[in-house]
């Protein structure tokens, strides 16, 4: 098939161009890869340890807006959230399927330019797409789902003990700062708006941190308190966060003052960093770019909350809700 201008809109392009265009990006010659794209569906060989599946969905107008992200920025953000969901079980992903459902006044380069940042995030760990699914719609919505391994077993949210430090791996309060930036009108601090537009998740530490023993392992896409949340309604503890041992760095204090804003809240309740949060014994030796910034607590009463803030409630948001 003859290529297309990248100008075409997918209602003049058709299904068979999209595919065309999405395979050219997403070819999957690897030796566990049996079967990869273009078939009813693919074939894998897994060849030790135990398969790890996750799935998530990126909304237009509800996690990017076009007007502030490139098609390969989100093909970028699309990729890294699920990949991150298996870094987040120790392990490390090695296929993806993606479903797009796209509207029809949409140009092929943009479907391009969204594959090949995707397939580039994907690349930072291995993995590659191995299927998928293409249809029309209102706004653009991509359907990822990830599957990886363990090589033993998955680090849960549920392991996490009472006298266990709590600890994080990777920047965090970043890509809310420059969504704040973003919903201002603003394109400055440039390195937050680029946090929000392609997070950099730390790939090898979930491997890292089920290596050196972690109870419990989660990662930050909703808010930092909000993730702890679920670790500590899981395992049944309270956990408490040290904000002096949380650090504010530089360029949220930056925005903070442009805005008006505390610039503690965004690393407090800030997602889409990607950053993981572990629960690890007091005595574990941490691996390199682990930080402690907590404890684990035995919950000793019903209505005792399940996360505090240097020893007390926090009374504002902890994090992103979906409805």
């Amino acid at each position: 098939m003859a290529s297309l201008p990248r100008e075409t809109p997918l209602s003049e392009a058709g299904e068979f161009a999209v595919v065309a265009a999405l395979l050219e990006r997403f070819r999957a010659e690897r030796e566990d890869v049996l079967v990869g794209p273009g078939d009813d569906a693919a074939v894998l060989r897994i060849r030790r340890g135990h398969a790890v599946v996750s799935t998530d969905l990126v909304v237009e107008n509800r996690h990017f807006r076009r007007d502030w992200c490139s098609a390969e920025d989100v093909g970028h953000r699309a990729a890294a959230q699920n990949l991150s969901d298996i870094n987040a079980m120790g392990g490390r992903a090695h296929s993806l399927t993606l479903g797009l459902a796209l509207p029809e006044d949409l140009t092929l380069g943009w479907v391009e330019d969204f594959a090949t940042g995707f397939a580039a995030e994907a690349a930072r760990v291995g993995a590659v797409v191995v299927g998928g699914d293409v249809t029309r719609a209102s706004e653009i919505v991509a359907a990822v789902t990830v599957i990886g391994s363990v090589a033993k077993a998955p680090v849960l949210r549920s392991g996490a003990l009472p006298g266990d430090v709590l600890a994080l791996c990777g920047r965090q309060g970043w890509a809310a700062a420059g969504l704040a930036v973003l919903g201002r009108g603003f394109r400055s601090p440039r390195v937050l708006v680029d946090a929000y537009r392609r997070p950099e998740p730390p790939y090898d530490a979930g491997a890292a941190a089920a290596e050196a023993g972690a109870h419990a392992l989660v990662d930050v896409s909703d808010g930092l308190l909000a993730d702890a949340t679920h670790v500590a309604v899981a395992s049944g503890v309270r956990i408490d966060v040290a904000t002096e041992a949380l650090g504010v760095d530089e360029p949220l204090h930056a925005v903070g003052a442009a805005l008006g804003a505390d610039p503690q809240q965004f690393v407090l309740s800030g997602g889409d960093d990607h950053g993981l949060l572990a629960a690890f014994a007091a005595d574990a030796e941490l691996p390199e770019g682990w930080s402690v910034i907590g404890r684990v607590h035995e919950r000793v009463a019903a209505d005792e909350p399940w996360v505090t803030v240097d020893g007390a409630p926090h009374e504002g948001p902890t994090g992103w809700r979906h409805f």
